[in-house]
């Protein structure tokens, strides 16, 4: 069989691979002559947005990536954290947007072992998945059908892995009915001074291949992510991945038996773009050249070309670089394993990567012209304009009795449990706060340590307002941590948005992440690893600018923790934080109760802004009242506002309350930096009067009791709250179509 694959590239094939005009040319620059296809596909997924990051890099390049616990940051498969007694945690979050609307199931599923496998190909054993889900209208004929395949498909994988799923969150907007958001993170733990990395090393050293086998299954799948959506979308099955869960947790124990052999020089597993990616990756990093051989590669379907060898997403694989000589043991391990195993190419000095087939040159590149010639634009971007204030004077006010019910059955505010009860997050029975806190919290087993793991974005506001939104989406997260103990450490980000090459999609890349950037620096939390998403559009319309941040945090004793339900009759509720004008503008309230006083989001009004000092002074001190025991029950302020945030205590704790704010803006205003915490009355005065040393705003605004949430002369009963809260999801999912 002939394996030369076909020259002649045409401007047909150049389009069709998501490449430029001007961006062909530079390939013919750098290749002296003109690319075959293979060569064409290279070219086209390590230069396609995801995995090039060509329309971001230059502004990802100012985020704060260093901290004296940072190991390493951006530009391995996953960012390190040094954690203290020898232990790193190890931790990313990655999108599978486009490929969850097309194939939800299978796209979610993948999503998750994508990101297990950029994880513990570090070195580290998972010990937690979260998400970030975002989807269409409810009332959009597709939506249930995508939330119930992701749902199941994020279940599915993590669950037959033996990986605990332990929280995140779930947004609907009608901006994602044609291009809903999955985003999936891992957080690994490891000895500290035994983190793999992927830089290849070595003339003459073996290139081994092991896990699955490779087939048709995701070719192209990086260019698609890099392009919008159209009318053919459904037409893309082709290029979406398909999973093997039990493969994973095969591979998982294989690797981690494989590197305490200390026969590993370079590990990478193959993510986007596949081998072409997880070959070139090392070898650029390295300095190396590379030259494999693919028929050696393990093929699962006859006839495999180069073309789709090199560009298949398959997945379960992983690419080794081992010390010579050690072949023998990783193949034995493999075996054990149950994987395939084979020695596909070897190292060079040449700094190319030389494809062969059958002894036939199919393809011939040179690593770091192709590697460090990606390009980078600085594409003209425009800050979204300013939105005035909410003006609300005019709007009339709706009673807290009518108004609360309303925002407790929303979809956007409902309980999730739905959700996660299809999730095993209780397997390796580490997980000490489940699903439905302010973050999740699983042990360092063996210890009385714990990590606190969190999601978060507000889309709307970075609608807005894409800087304060960006500031907004790192400040929640770090409000998330610290609301159960937690001492936050890093984040990682996966920044959704639509197409860059328009100037007001840009201008909310930029600006959203100047936002975070500055939000990172005041409070001491650096970006260590991270994913972008953009050409998140269907049809020219693009998604809610999404990014969604994920966030890690240490608790040094787990004896001292928060969690957000009450525990007692009579404890005093105090809101700890400044109340502000009590900003209603972009607020769910606003959304959800006078929508029909709006045509449009955009007059919402602005956000509320984030002030990065006063969140980290109040931050601080509610921390401190947590890790000194003072404090065992804590809420931050979030959607919905004051009064949701104590409903939510109170239905977690099924115990009622008695409050005394009246003030309609301070029930529903979404001012940032508050939480809520419960005391003993015994302890009450102590802790207003520490607050009011140490310049923290602090209000004694109730009290806990009863079976109803109480204000003045008007209650509502907590089983009425319950229904609606508990009620949303189940009846949603099982109505009819």
């Amino acid at each position: 069989m002939n394996h030369q694959p076909k020259t002649g590239i045409t401007p047909e094939d150049v389009k069709s691979h998501g490449l430029s005009e001007s961006e062909y040319k530079k390939v013919l620059e750098i290749m002296g002559r003109e690319p075959n296809l293979v060569e064409l596909g290279i070219f086209s997924v390590m230069w396609s947005e995801h995995c090039s990051y060509k329309s971001s890099k230059r502004w990802l390049k100012t985020l704060p990536t260093t901290a004296p616990w940072v190991i390493c940051g951006p530009g391995e498969n996953a960012g390190v954290i040094d954690i203290g007694e020898g232990l790193a945690a190890i931790f990313k979050m990655e999108s599978h947007n486009h490929p969850s609307f097309i194939e939800p199931y299978q796209g979610a599923a993948t999503g998750v072992g994508g990101i297990l496998r950029d994880v513990f190909t570090m070195g580290a054993r998972p010990i937690a998945n979260m998400n970030a889900l975002r989807f269409g209208d409810p009332k959009h004929p597709k939506t249930k059908q995508l939330v119930a395949g992701v749902v199941a498909g994020i279940g599915g994988y993590g669950n037959c892995v033996g990986v605990p799923t332990v929280g995140g969150e779930v947004n609907f907007h009608p901006s994602y009915n044609g291009n809903i958001l999955v985003n999936a993170m891992t957080v690994g733990l490891a000895d500290k001074d035994k983190i793999f990395y992927s830089a290849a090393a070595g003339v003459g050293n073996p290139v081994v291949y092991f896990g699955s086998k490779t087939g048709r299954d995701g070719i192209h799948g990086a260019t698609m992510a890099s392009a919008e959506f159209g009318a053919d979308s459904e037409e893309k099955r082709p290029t979406v991945q398909v999973g093997d869960p039990f493969t994973e947790k095969l591979l998982i124990e294989a690797c981690l038996e494989l590197m305490k052999t200390g026969t590993i020089v370079a590990i990478q597993d193959m993510g986007a773009a596949g081998l072409t990616s997880s070959s070139f990756e090392m070898a650029s990093k390295g300095g190396m050249g590379v030259e494999l051989n693919l028929e050696k590669v393990p093929q699962r379907e006859t006839g495999m070309t180069p073309y789709e060898m090199m560009l298949s997403e398959s997945q379960e694989r992983m690419l080794v670089i081992l010390q010579p000589g050690k072949e023998d043991i990783a193949r034995k391990i493999m075996e054990k394993w149950e994987l395939d195993f084979a020695i596909i190419g070897h190292l060079t000095d040449t700094g190319r990567m030389v494809l062969k087939m059958n002894g036939d040159v199919v393809g011939d590149l040179p690593i770091d012209p192709l590697a460090q010639a990606s390009p980078e634009y600085d594409r003209p971007w425009v800050s979204s304009p300013k939105l005035p204030a909410l003006e609300t004077k005019n709007v009339n006010m709706v009673l807290w009795t009518e108004a609360l019910p309303r925002l407790m059955g929303c979809p956007d505010l409902a309980s999730r449990r739905w959700i996660w009860e299809q999730y095993d997050h209780m397997v390796m029975a580490d997980t000490t706060q489940r699903p439905g806190g302010d973050a999740a919290v699983v042990r360092l087993h063996g210890s009385n340590r714990g990590l606190a793991i969190t999601t978060d974005c507000t889309p709307r506001y970075v609608k807005a307002d894409p800087f304060e939104g960006g500031k907004q989406a790192v400040a929640e997260t770090w409000r998330n941590i610290t609301a159960v103990g937690g001492r936050p450490l890093a984040i990682t980000d996966n920044l959704n948005f639509g197409n860059p090459e328009k100037p007001e999609i840009m201008g909310q890349i930029v600006d959203a992440i100047k936002g975070i950037g500055e939000a990172c620096k005041a409070l001491d939390y650096p970006v260590i690893s991270g994913n972008v998403s953009l050409y998140n559009e269907t049809n020219g319309k693009a998604i809610l600018p999404t990014p969604a941040i994920g966030g890690v945090g240490l608790i040094d004793n787990l004896d001292h923790t928060a969690t957000v339900l009450f525990k007692g009759v009579g404890d005093t509720i105090i809101l700890l934080g400044q109340v502000g004008e009590g900003y209603l503008g972009q607020s769910l309230y606003v959304r959800e109760v006078w929508a029909h006083d709006f045509e449009d989001e955009s007059k919402m009004g602005a956000p509320p802004p984030v002030d990065l000092a006063h969140e980290r002074k109040v931050g601080d001190f509610v921390r401190g009242l947590i890790t000194s025991g003072q404090v065992r029950t804590c809420h931050d302020v979030s959607d919905g506002g004051t009064l949701v945030a104590v409903t939510e205590m109170a239905l977690a704790g099924n115990i009622g309350a008695t409050l005394t704010i009246e003030d309609h803006s301070l029930h529903f205003g979404e001012d940032q930096g508050r939480y809520v915490i419960a005391v003993p009355q015994a302890k009450a005065a102590g802790i207003l009067e520490a607050a009011a040393k140490a310049g923290v705003p602090a209000r004694d605004i109730g009290v806990t009791g009863g079976a109803s949430l109480t204000i003045g002369t008007d209650s509502m009963a907590l089983m009425t709250l319950r229904k609606l809260y508990e009620g949303w999801f189940p009846i949603y999912m099982a109505s009819a179509s």
